[in-house]
């Protein structure tokens, strides 16, 4: 208890020091984000993933916290994703090779001895499926890390049940760590996490929680799995029945999320980060305790029907299309004048 205290402190403090000294080289670099007609530094996932990786390996070296059968190799997986997050915050490769390296990593990860092979294809599959969700959470600023520190709690409370307890303390050390890197994201921000931070963030937390619930019933263990991302999956539902119906790409970035819709309809920049941290909370805590016992699988349909109701009524609310929409649209309307 002692040590996961002091390691979360450090997290913290460490991260918010990090991530303060990385702003400037970053600006300097390049490694920006345009948001809201202002560039945005990314490099603040470098500072949550290297903190994270290395008071978890003073804990295991130690050993004083020892992780844990396979949650040292799951956290040297999703290093690996950051580090390719990493490179396509630099280099900006498609969207498509972060996807596809973030896929093979979950594939070495699965506990495929509590799963089977085909639940652990699944389960592979949630989390890469998670993974991009969370990293499409950082389209404002605040948001992923609020969500991230939520479902971190919630997905080491739920740890703790389970008696893994080198699990329960990386998470306590990754939300601390998030919680540093949010006093320099929170509106305005002055540094965001990019593909590096946001992929982590993604893959560490529903691993974990594949972890968790590895040797449940699969129905249960989806629902507490949704539960734990539910903010980020009405996200993900939301862009995808919106783009499918507009018939632009999927993969494309634009202002069509959960944040921009809730700005549309007046909610300050602060006010949607609260209020989607409050629904994140309120999903989490369902799953808890669904997994704990304290209550039935049933209030996982509670959960389903507010999301299904949230994504129903904010497709209601227009959003403008991105610059780069707009431009291909004119281009293909001259197309076709000119032929």
């Amino acid at each position: 208890m002692l040590y996961g205290i002091a390691a979360a402190t450090a997290a913290l403090l460490l991260t918010a020091v990090l991530a303060a000294l990385l702003r400037v080289p970053a600006l300097r670099a390049g490694i920006v984000d345009r948001r809201r007609q202002r560039p945005l530094p990314v490099l603040g996932g470098p500072a949550v993933v290297a903190v994270t990786c290395l008071v978890a390996w003073v804990g295991e070296w130690t050993a004083v916290a020892p992780l844990g059968e396979g949650v040292g190799r799951l956290l040297a997986a999703a290093g690996a994703v950051a580090a390719l997050g990493l490179v396509t915050d630099v280099w900006r490769l498609r969207a498509r090779v972060p996807a596809a390296g973030t896929a093979l990593a979950a594939l070495c990860v699965v506990p495929y001895d509590e799963t089977g092979w085909g639940g652990g294809v699944l389960a592979a599959g949630w989390i890469v499926i998670a993974s991009l969700a969370f990293r499409g959470l950082d389209h404002a600023d605040g948001l992923a890390g609020t969500v991230g520190v939520v479902t971190a709690f919630g997905a080491g409370a739920c740890a703790a049940a389970e008696v893994m307890d080198g699990l329960a303390v990386l998470l306590s050390v990754f939300a601390a760590a998030l919680t540093g890197f949010l006093m320099h994201n929170w509106p305005p921000a002055r540094i965001g996490l990019g593909a590096c931070g946001s992929l982590f963030t993604g893959f560490l937390l529903s691993s974990a929680a594949v972890f968790t619930r590895a040797g449940y019933g699969p129905g249960p263990t989806a629902g507490v799995l949704f539960c734990l991302a539910a903010v980020a999956a009405a996200d993900a539902a939301l862009v995808v029945l919106a783009r499918l119906a507009a018939r632009r790409p999927l993969l494309r970035r634009g202002p069509d999320h959960l944040a921009h819709r809730l700005r549309r309809l007046g909610v300050t920049p602060p006010g949607a980060v609260v209020l989607l941290g409050a629904a994140a909370f309120s999903a989490v805590l369902v799953g808890v305790l669904v997994h704990t016992g304290w209550t039935g699988a049933g209030a996982v349909l509670w959960v389903a029907g507010g999301v299904a109701v949230a994504v129903l009524v904010l497709l209601c609310v227009t959003v403008h299309p991105s610059r780069r929409d707009t431009s291909t649209q004119v281009s293909g309307h001259l197309r076709v004048r000119n032929g």
